[in-house]
């Protein structure tokens, strides 16, 4: 679809609660028009119907198959994301799906494949990356405020999904835990600001082998964990830049909280990075210390917020919000280059993952074979609209 005067149709599979935020952001873009929603419990899928007023209901094999249809957005658990947007490729749909891409690399692997032999596009979030926070991390190292990167850390502590989710079982079965659910957030982050990454080591555990669901009508019911919720992994990238990463689903409380890059001259921090302050959102302070203004050039030391400067958020996608991940693709796709937010750097994040969890069981370094595509910043526009982005 390259017609720029006509609206992206899109078809929403998977009307849970992560819908809502999406269908919020897209409703304000009249590039895209969702027309078509549908799920397993097509009861909940008549109900967004009628909120955000969708004119069909379908299920999800009748709005894969619909011709009217341009592209899937793909909200569905991560165990059913391959079988979706594999569906949406073969019959000629653009992809764009929550994150993870898919559970197994394998299938990853299969998809971009299939989607780059017909022609289609991937995207994947988390889009975050595209909000003001994340592109001013990247515009002050590129403008060499902090010099040559050397460094990089994130650290994410929670306590689980289930004093919040009322169904939290897939975030503890194969294909979920804390570093393929937080993971992509930061890892994607990462790879935005200091390129790809070569190699990675991790370890992992987990305190619980049940779980009880705090929340909803099924409070008190005790879940069977499958995967390990505390993971900690080293990372490589090709730049030389070493750093770690912490996501778990074990930590009652932490003042560790924080992500933060190290170069030779300064440092760029963002405080309390969990997914409600941290990488999960667009918008947000970046401080950030440089030789002359770090704590080891005066005395008494500087303490607090005081003694960090705040960088300005000086651009990124208008609209703050998951979802424009999307909206970025349709841009890509009508004047036919990679999206920012894609499947391409969805794999990458992905293998670094998995990666991570496969070094638990033997023991080494697993490196990277994919490399994704160099991503550039966003420009600078002060207009409001799709068409002054990008």
């Amino acid at each position: 679809m390259n017609n720029p005067e006509k609206s992206f149709r899109v078809g929403l599979i998977g009307t849970g609660r992560i819908s809502d935020i999406y269908l919020k952001t897209l409703k304000q873009y009249e590039a895209i028009d969702v027309t078509a929603c549908g799920s397993l419990n097509l009861d909940e899928s008549r109900a967004k119907a009628a909120e955000y007023e969708i004119s069909k209901v379908a299920a999800p094999e009748d709005i894969i198959a619909d011709p009217e249809i341009d592209g899937i957005l793909n909200l569905t658990v991560p165990a059913a994301h391959a079988k979706v947007s594999m569906a949406a490729l073969n019959v000629g749909k653009h992809v764009y799906s929550e994150k993870p891409l898919v559970s197994e690399l394998a299938e990853g692997r299969r998809i971009l494949d299939r989607a780059a032999a017909l022609g289609l596009t991937v995207g994947n979030a988390p889009d975050t990356f595209l909000g003001g926070r994340w592109q001013t991390v990247r515009k002050l190292i590129d403008a060499g405020t902090i010099g040559r990167p050397t460094g990089v850390m994130a650290f994410v502590g929670t306590h689980g999904t289930e004093r919040h989710h009322p169904n939290p079982d897939f975030y503890y079965q194969t294909g979920g835990g804390p570093m393929l659910d937080l993971g992509p957030y930061y890892l994607s982050v990462m790879v935005f600001c200091l390129g790809p990454i070569a190699r990675v080591a991790g370890l992992s555990n987990r305190a619980f082998q049940y779980r009880e669901i705090e929340i909803g009508p099924r409070m008190g019911f005790q879940m069977p964990v499958d995967v390990d919720t505390h993971v900690q992994g080293l990372l490589e990238f090709e730049s030389g830049v070493v750093g770690s990463i912490t996501m778990s689903f074990d930590v009652w409380d932490s003042e560790t909280p924080r992500f933060e890059i190290y170069g030779e001259t300064g440092v760029i921090c963002i405080p309390d990075p969990d997914p409600v302050h941290g990488a999960n959102i667009f918008q947000g302070e970046v401080w950030y210390r440089t030789r002359e203004t770090s704590r080891w050039s005066q005395q008494p030391r500087p303490a607090g917020r005081n003694a960090w400067q705040v960088a300005e958020n000086t651009h990124g996608l208008n609209q703050d919000s998951r979802g424009v991940g999307l909206i970025e693709m349709v841009d890509a796709i009508r004047n036919d280059r990679m999206p920012r937010c894609s499947g391409e750097l969805a794999y990458h994040v992905l293998e670094a993952m998995h990666g991570i969890l496969e070094s638990q069981e033997i023991g080494s370094y697993v490196a990277l074979d994919s490399r994704p595509p160099d991503i550039k910043i966003l420009p600078e526009c002060k207009d409001e609209g799709l068409q002054c982005l990008f």
